[in-house]
């Protein structure tokens, strides 16, 4: 037996490869299927299974292409209500995989229709979990991202309580030596407590994870609902794009136009420009947001911006540029994409440099506008006063902006400060600086 985990480090996430006597089966497939491909063939495998454990909400599945591509057997709860051709997988369902059993739970909480997956060794043995969204390592899936998606909604009281009897009734009841692995680890929005860690067993999760030591459901309800992240703009439009099964991968990234670097751009079409902060700050089309190629550029990408939105895509290089769609790719956004181009000559907007010696010695001359998240400005206050506004919230909360000042925009490393400030300088007739690195000197 083979149990092979890839991991993007981009979306956090974590998708399975379980081969026995040269059958595979696929566990919550990233966008991309070629991975799975190469690494079936290099094993002189088949793949004969792909298993959802629910409609994701932060990334594409590639379950349908693989299918297609394979005549592979799609395995999901028949709570989901898929749209493509599938078998239902729902509690105590079982699928052979050459001397392996993989045995299905149903286990809502994150989801109405999610399940784990509970692999049975050749000796009937309970050896691993792929837990999807409902368990993480330090953590479980956060349940208010169905209310309005899907083919089932549900309130996230509702959901937290259904969380608490997964984790009573089911998880809790598995052997201690079984494996743990999840769908998301560290930096995923689907969770507000996931470790870095990969991997885990049933028995450090009893110990350590607190939904594990909540034994009272209102308590345990009200623990899991709190200080959840931000929920990210595309994250109901993935939920239906993935219970519908999405277009072909490589297909859908060659039907992006590319342009010519000096093409006319259309009026009123949002233009996202991937360059470096100082690149962009020197010179950019009017109206651009600086949404920096880095490791979490497809989140920011739809935070800020809405699955309804077509924009163009600016990158330095046509290297970058090609990684970016393929970047966009991976939340369904290849789609929206008016047209990919490199730099053009004529960049006629710029953003002046901060003097930070300036804003030290008088930071009242500023409106201040800090766009950290809500539990980042609780932990810590960098300007007393500033106004708090997420960026996820920003173009929607430009009119609380006041304009009797210059601008400077903060977050709590550069990063989201670029984007901000980019977003906000259109609309005002005074100066607007981006704080950048130099936050971390305050």
């Amino acid at each position: 037996m083979i149990i092979e985990q890839l991991y993007d480090t981009g979306l956090a996430h974590g998708s399975y490869i379980i081969i026995s006597d040269n059958q595979a089966a696929i566990i919550d497939p990233a966008r991309d299927p070629q991975p799975y491909y190469d690494f079936v063939e290099k094993h002189q495998a088949k793949i004969t299974a792909v298993i959802e454990t629910h409609p994701h909400a932060d990334f594409v599945s590639s379950h349908h292409e693989i299918a297609q591509t394979t005549g592979a057997t799609i395995y999901v709860s028949k709570l989901l209500g898929a749209d493509y051709v599938h078998t239902s997988f729902d509690e105590g369902q079982q699928i052979q995989l050459g001397k392996i059993t993989l045995q299905a739970m149903n286990t809502p909480g994150h989801s109405p229709d999610s399940i784990c997956v509970l692999l049975k060794d050749e000796n009937g043995n309970e050896h691993a979990l792929f837990s999807g969204d409902t368990l993480f390592v330090g953590d479980v899936g956060r349940p208010d991202l169905r209310e309005s998606v899907g083919n089932l909604t549900a309130q996230r009281e509702e959901l937290a309580r259904a969380m608490y009897h997964s984790v009573q009734d089911k998880l809790k009841k598995l052997h201690e030596d079984v494996l743990v692995y999840p769908a998301h680890g560290a930096g995923s929005l689907c969770g507000k407590n996931l470790s870095s860690d990969l991997s885990s067993t049933i028995g450090r999760e009893l110990r350590t994870n607190y939904a594990f030591q909540l034994t009272d459901e209102t308590e345990f309800v009200k623990a899991l609902i709190q200080d959840q992240p931000f929920v990210p703009k595309y994250f109901g439009y993935d939920v239906n794009l993935n219970k519908h099964g999405a277009a072909a991968f490589e297909p859908s990234i060659q039907l992006v136009p590319r342009l010519a670097a000096n093409a006319p751009l259309e009026k009123g079409i949002l233009v996202l420009d991937a360059r470096p902060q100082t690149d962009f700050r020197n010179g950019h089309v009017y109206q651009s947001i600086n949404i920096m190629d880095g490791g979490k550029f497809e989140t920011w990408l739809g935070s800020i911006v809405g699955p309804e939105e077509p924009f163009y895509l600016i990158a330095e290089t046509t290297e970058k540029l090609e990684i970016l769609i393929r970047k966009a790719a991976k939340i369904g956004y290849e789609s929206r994409i008016k047209g990919a181009l490199t730099t053009p000559s004529k960049l006629p907007e710029t953003l002046e440099e901060v003097d930070v010696d300036e804003v030290r010695s008088s930071s009242n001359e500023f409106t201040i506008v800090d766009i950290r998240n809500p539990g980042e400005t609780a932990a810590k206050r960098i300007f007393p006063g500033a106004l708090e506004i997420p960026l996820p919230e920003l173009r929607e909360r430009m009119a609380e902006i006041p304009s009797d000042k210059p601008i400077l925009v903060h977050c709590a490393g550069g990063y989201r400060s670029a984007a901000g400030a980019s977003i906000i300088q259109p609309f005002v007739d005074v100066p607007v600086y981006d704080l950048g690195e130099a936050v971390l000197t305050f």
